[in-house]
C-alpha cells in the first residue's frame, strides 16, 4: 500500500469521527446524519470510491457491535420479554423474507425465486442502533427498550441463516424445506452450545485476571473467538457472540472493580469508532450502485425500490399488531403475567424497522458468477434503496413519532431513584452496622475523626439518593445539598488541577507525578457525575 492509499484508507474513519462528533455536539441523531454525509460525499467528483467489503463488516465490524450490544444488556429483561423477542427476531424476520421476496419475485421479471428469496433475507433483519439510540436519548420505555435491543441481537442470526440456504439454492445445492429447516436448526443450536462453552471459560478466566488492563485486552479477542469458532463448523457466529455478550454482562459484576471501569470505557470508544465507520460506509456506497444500473429504466428501478420499501415497512406491522394482541386473547396465563402493551408503544416498535449495514454486507457477499451480473447489480440497488429508505425516512421521523405519542419513561426514572434510595440506606446501615465491629473489635487503632469521616461519607451516599427523588432540585428551583456539593466540588477540583499543572509547568514535580495525581482528580470526579 503506497502513500496515497494509506491517506485515503485514514480519510474514511477521519471523516466519520468528526460527522459523529459534530452531530454528538448539536444533539443530533449520528447514524442519520452520517449516511447522509456518505451519500452526499460519494457524489463529489475526485472522492475515491470506498467499496463495502463482506469480509470486513461480518468479521471485523460485526462481533464487537454485536459483543457490545449484548455485554450492556440485561439477561433478567431479556428473559422477562423472551416471547415478544423470539417472535420479532425469528417469525418477523421470516415473515419478512417471505413478503419482500414473493413480492419481488411477483414485480420482477426474469428474477428466480431462489434470488428473490436471498433478497427478502437480506432486508428482513432490522438494525436497531440507530432506533436505540434515539429512543434511549428521548426516553422510551424500558420494555420497549429492552424488546428492540433483543430483537436487534438476534434477528441477524435468523436472516443469515436463511440467506445462507437461499445462497445455496442459487449456486445448485439441493435444498429441500426439510434440508432447510435442519441447516437453520443446526446453526442456531451449534451456535447457542459454543457460545455457551465459551462464555464460562470466558467468565472464568476473567474473574481470575485482576489487573484490568490485561482483562479488557483479552476481552476485546472474545468477540472474534466466539464468531470464527462458530462459523468454521458453519453454525451462526452471530448466536454465539449474543450468548457470550449476554452471559458476560450479567456475570461482570464478579470482575475487579478496575475491569468494570475500564470496561465500560473501552467499550464505548470501540462502538463509536466502528458505528461511525460503519454507517459513512452505508451512505458511500451510491456511486457504486448506480455505476452498475447503467442502461437501466430509472423510472421502473424507482418503482421498485419504493414498493419493496413499502412492503418492508408493512410487513412489521402486519406481523407486529396480532403478534402482540393475539397471545393475550388466546392465552389466560398471558394475561395474568403481563401487564396490557399500549397501542402508542406497538406503533414506535412497528415503526423502528430502520435496516443497516449487516443487509448491505449480505447483499454485496453474493457470489459473483452465481446470479447474472444485471440480477446482481438490481438485487444491490435493491438492498441499498430499502436500507436509505428506513434510515433516512423511519430515522429521520422517529423522534418526531415519540413525542407526538407522548410516550416517556418518567415514572419509571421515579421508580429506579425511589429503589435505588431504599437500597442506598440498606446498605449504609450495613456499612455502618460492620464499621461500629471493627471499631468495638480493637482491630484496628482507628483515629476517632477518621470513623467520622467513614459515617458522614456513608450518610452522605444515602442522603443523595432521596434527594435525586425531587429531580436534583429543591423547592422553587433552589438546589438541594447534594447538588451543591458536587458543583462546589468540581470547582475545587478545577483549582487543584491548575496548582498541579503550575507546579509541573515550574519542574517542581515530575509528569510521572502529574499523571498520577490527575488519575486521581478524574476518578474523583467521575463520581461525581449523575445522569
Amino acid at each position: 500500500m503506497d502513500a496515497i492509499s494509506a491517506l485515503q484508507l485514514l480519510l474514511l474513519p477521519a471523516g466519520a469521527l468528526a460527522v459523529a462528533g459534530f452531530a454528538r455536539r448539536m444533539n443530533w441523531s449520528a447514524p442519520l446524519l452520517l449516511v447522509l454525509a456518505g451519500l452526499i460525499v460519494s457524489v463529489i467528483p475526485g472522492v475515491p470510491e470506498y467499496h463495502l467489503s463482506p469480509e470486513i463488516v461480518l468479521l471485523v465490524f460485526l462481533p464487537p457491535l454485536l459483543y457490545s450490544a449484548a455485554l450492556d444488556s440485561s439477561y433478567l429483561k431479556l428473559r422477562d420479554v423472551k416471547r415478544p423477542i423470539a417472535l420479532l427476531s425469528v417469525g418477523l424476520v421470516l415473515f419478512s423474507m417471505l413478503a419482500i421476496g414473493l413480492t419481488a419475485y411477483a414485480m420482477i421479471p426474469g428474477l428466480a425465486l431462489a434470488a428473490a428469496m436471498a433478497l427478502g433475507a437480506i432486508v428482513a433483519p432490522p438494525d436497531a442502533v440507530a432506533a436505540a439510540a434515539i429512543g434511549r436519548k428521548l426516553g422510551l420505555p424500558r420494555r420497549t427498550m429492552t424488546v428492540l435491543t433483543g430483537e436487534s441481537l438476534f434477528n441477524d442470526a435468523t436472516a443469515l441463516t436463511a440467506y445462507r440456504v437461499a445462497v445455496g439454492v442459487i449456486a445448485g445445492a439441493s435444498a429441500s424445506f426439510l434440508t432447510a429447516t435442519g441447516e437453520f436448526l443446526y446453526a442456531a443450536g451449534v451456535g447457542l452450545m459454543i457460545g455457551m462453552v465459551i462464555a464460562y471459560l470466558a467468565g472464568l478466566l476473567l474473574t481470575k485476571i485482576d489487573d484490568a488492563l490485561v482483562a479488557n485486552a483479552f476481552s476485546l479477542m472474545i468477540p472474534y473467538a466466539a464468531y470464527l469458532a462458530a462459523e468454521v463448523v458453519h453454525a451462526s457466529g452471530v448466536i454465539s457472540v449474543v450468548i457470550v455478550g449476554i452471559y458476560l454482562g450479567h456475570q461482570m459484576s464478579n470482575t475487579s472493580y478496575g475491569t468494570r471501569l475500564l470496561s465500560r470505557a473501552v467499550w464505548q470508544v470501540v462502538d463509536y469508532l466502528l458505528e461511525a465507520i460503519v454507517f459513512a460506509l452505508i451512505g458511500l456506497q451510491l456511486l457504486p450502485l448506480i455505476r452498475g444500473l447503467e442502461g437501466e429504466n430509472p423510472w421502473q428501478m424507482t418503482g421498485y425500490a419504493v414498493t419493496l420499501f413499502l412492503v418492508a415497512v408493512l410487513a412489521r406491522f402486519v406481523w407486529l399488531i396480532p403478534g402482540t394482541y393475539l397471545p393475550r386473547v388466546l392465552s389466560s396465563k398471558i394475561r395474568a403475567r403481563e401487564t396490557p402493551i399500549p397501542w402508542q408503544q406497538v406503533v414506535v416498535v412497528g415503526w423502528a424497522g430502520m435496516r443497516g449495514v449487516v443487509s448491505l454486507a449480505a447483499a454485496f457477499a453474493l457470489p459473483v458468477g452465481s446470479l447474472p451480473q444485471r440480477e446482481r447489480n438490481l438485487l444491490l440497488f435493491l438492498t441499498f434503496a430499502v436500507v436509505i429508505g428506513t434510515l433516512v425516512i423511519q430515522g429521520l421521523s422517529f423522534p418526531w413519532l415519540i413525542r407526538r405519542l407522548g410516550i416517556s419513561n418518567e415514572r419509571e426514572r421515579f421508580q429506579d431513584n425511589l429503589t435505588e434510595a431504599a437500597a442506598q440506606q440498606a446498605a449504609a446501615a450495613a456499612g455502618l452496622a460492620r464499621l461500629d465491629e471493627l471499631v468495638a473489635e480493637g482491630v484496628l487503632d482507628v483515629h476517632e475523626h477518621v470513623v467520622e469521616q467513614l459515617r458522614t461519607r456513608s450518610e452522605h451516599s444515602a442522603l443523595q439518593a432521596w434527594e435525586r427523588l425531587g429531580g436534583g432540585t429543591g423547592p422553587e428551583g433552589e438546589e438541594t445539598p447534594a447538588t451543591v456539593y458536587r458543583r462546589l466540588r468540581r470547582e475545587m477540583l478545577a483549582a487543584e488541577r491548575q496548582v498541579f499543572i503550575r507546579m509541573r509547568d515550574q519542574r517542581r514535580i515530575d509528569d510521572e507525578v502529574l499523571r498520577r495525581v490527575m488519575a486521581e482528580l478524574d476518578f474523583e470526579e467521575a463520581t461525581l457525575e449523575r445522569d
